[in-house]
């Protein structure tokens, strides 16, 4: 955050407002992340990601929820226009084990897969 600009430091920097505002989060996602309180959900995860220019993989793991072990980068095809594809061989994470794995609440897994599945491409 401080290497892309944002003042997180300093109590009237505006970083922590600014970076919510530039990822169109709540500010109050972006103090409780910095202080440790919880974790955001995955679409605040992917924003504040995409504003830092930050791989969500990599976003992931520094926040300390997932390890490389659990995100492996899968084997890549060739690319075509639409980028980089998996390897058909590469074992996908389904959205109940990707739950599991970052420990989310049994009562919220339900809900955690029906949004996951959305970014899924659709089966054939």
């Amino acid at each position: 955050m401080r290497r892309q600009g944002y003042d997180i430091d300093s109590p009237r920097g505006g970083g922590k407002s600014k970076l919510a505002d530039d990822a169109g989060v709540h500010r109050a996602a972006v103090s409780r992340l910095l202080q440790r309180q919880s974790m955001p959900d995955l679409e605040t995860m992917r924003r504040l990601a995409a504003v830092l220019g930050i791989p969500l993989r990599e976003m992931l793991i520094r926040s300390g929820r997932l390890s490389e072990e659990d995100l492996p980068i899968a084997a890549r095809s060739q690319t075509d226009a639409t980028g980089p594809e998996l390897a058909e061989d590469s074992p996908r994470l389904s959205p109940e084990e990707a739950a599991r794995r970052m420990g989310v609440p049994p009562e919220l897994r339900e809900v955690f897969v029906k949004v996951a599945k959305q970014f899924l491409p659709a089966s054939s």
